[in-house]
């Protein structure tokens, strides 16, 4: 997305969709799958990337944090997958403005999913120890968080947990 009118229309189209009801599920654990997200958010099934980005937004909208694992998720199995440092990465962000009111933030991720900066979506800034660089992230939906990423040409570290 080269300009912020772009987008923003990419954001409203998003609105429409809904996300699974992934924390009202409950199903029983039926093992662990040779899934992987790496740290820069790809994506691996058996040591072979994902070719398909169809299939990783599909099953990016199953996945639920359960203390420190990581789980796929539908109404009747639960898989555990493995995430080397966190499952999303903000990869834009764009200010959204309207008349009479403060201006917004929106970040897109990877997955395509978009996140308005607020109150449920909280921007969080640390310091990680060893390096001491400064880090941000956003809440995603349920327990998920995002770190946002800046492109390649800006240096940037990534964000410890």
């Amino acid at each position: 997305m080269d300009d912020v009118n772009g987008f923003l229309a990419f954001a409203g189209k998003l609105k429409e969709r809904k996300l699974p009801p992934v924390e009202s599920w409950h199903p029983s654990f039926c093992g662990d799958i040779d899934i992987r997200i790496a740290r820069d958010g790809r994506w691996y099934h058996e040591g072979r990337i994902f070719q398909r980005d169809a299939l990783t937004k599909l099953l990016s909208s199953i996945l639920r944090k359960e203390g420190d694992e990581y789980f796929l998720v539908s109404p009747v199995e639960k898989m555990r997958i493995q995430v080397e440092d966190v499952p999303f990465l903000a990869i834009e962000m764009q200010q959204e403005k309207a008349p009479d009111q403060f201006a917004a933030f929106l970040f897109r991720t990877a997955t395509d999913d978009i996140v308005r900066l607020d109150a449920e979506h909280p921007l969080r800034v640390q310091v990680s120890r060893p390096e001491q660089a400064r880090a941000s992230g956003l809440r995603g939906s349920g327990r998920l968080r995002a770190p946002h990423r800046r492109p390649p040409a800006v240096p940037c570290r990534r964000q410890s947990r």
